[in-house]
């Protein structure tokens, strides 16, 4: 198999989630690129991801879908099997944020981020699985989780962080459970991404004052938010034959933040060169 082929989607059928903008429509852009149908998901304006992929000559369709609303998933999913015949891709991308520092954080909020990030991701997971477990060839789902799974970030993001600790789990635990079933279960990671709904939070005066950019471009060693095409390029790998042995596994795309020790300095003096203590 050639490098192109293993990247190759012709013919497949791709459900992406939150797909009317930020990582969604670069992941729906993307696989629709390579040859892959794109089913858009979104609760606002799904009619953006088909759209955009027809306009980048390649082919889309588009369902309103409330992935907090389990039978609402079920039934998109439904509908899009009988349309096309198979689901062949599931990318996991819909999530809904939180800055509400825990000591202010309502029990109706937490509920609220963990119906959208865990159990709409599971619901759409257990639906596309269902299909694909039939199918000779499989299927492989990737879900989009975050550094914030991993790594504690502060700021009000509590809800949002064990959110997505809790789809790193769920990619594990899927990925073996259906294993057998030729179903692959990844998911990536990204650091912050210079996305629509990103851009108010680098000027929010609540954050640091107004500077949380600088904090967090401090922390990436490669000095920059990573760019929702760059996510998309590495949903596209997992999605694909190239990573055919690949499950099980959560792939960050940040820039080195993971790797960087939050005592550590980016680019400093080598011990050689300060000499001796």
């Amino acid at each position: 198999m050639s490098a192109e082929q293993g990247f190759d989607l012709t013919g497949r059928v791709a459900v992406v989630t939150g797909s009317g903008q930020g990582i969604g429509r670069a992941v729906a852009l993307r696989l629709a690129a390579w040859g892959a149908t794109v089913v858009g998901l979104d609760r606002e304006a799904p009619e953006r991801t088909t759209t955009a992929v027809e306009a980048a000559g390649g082919r889309g369709e588009h369902h309103l879908c409330d992935m907090g609303d389990v039978e609402q998933v079920r039934s998109v999913f439904s509908t899009v099997a009988d349309s096309h015949g198979s689901i062949d891709i599931l990318v996991n991308n819909a999530a809904r944020g939180s800055h509400t520092l825990p000591a202010d954080l309502t029990p109706a909020e937490l509920a609220a981020v963990l119906r959208v990030n865990v159990g709409g991701y599971f619901a759409a997971a257990q639906a596309a699985h269902a299909v694909m477990s039939r199918q000779l060839q499989g299927g492989s789902i990737v879900n989009v989780s975050s550094i914030a799974g991993s790594s504690a970030l502060g700021r009000g993001n509590f809800a949002y962080s064990i959110s997505k600790a809790a789809v790193d789990q769920m990619t594990r635990e899927l990925a073996v459970e259906w294993a057998l079933d030729g179903v692959r279960v990844t998911a990536v990671a990204p650091s912050q991404v210079r996305t629509e709904g990103f851009a108010p939070l680098l000027r929010d005066p609540r954050l640091d004052h107004g500077a949380v950019g600088d904090r967090m471009l401090r922390g990436v060693p490669l000095g920059r938010l990573a760019e929702p095409d760059e996510v998309a390029a590495v949903v596209h790998f997992l999605a694909s034959d190239a990573a055919a042995f690949v499950t099980g596994v959560v792939v960050p795309v940040d820039g080195g933040n993971l790797a960087l020790n939050a005592g550590g300095t980016v680019g400093g003096p080598s011990i050689r060169e300060r000499g001796p203590a």
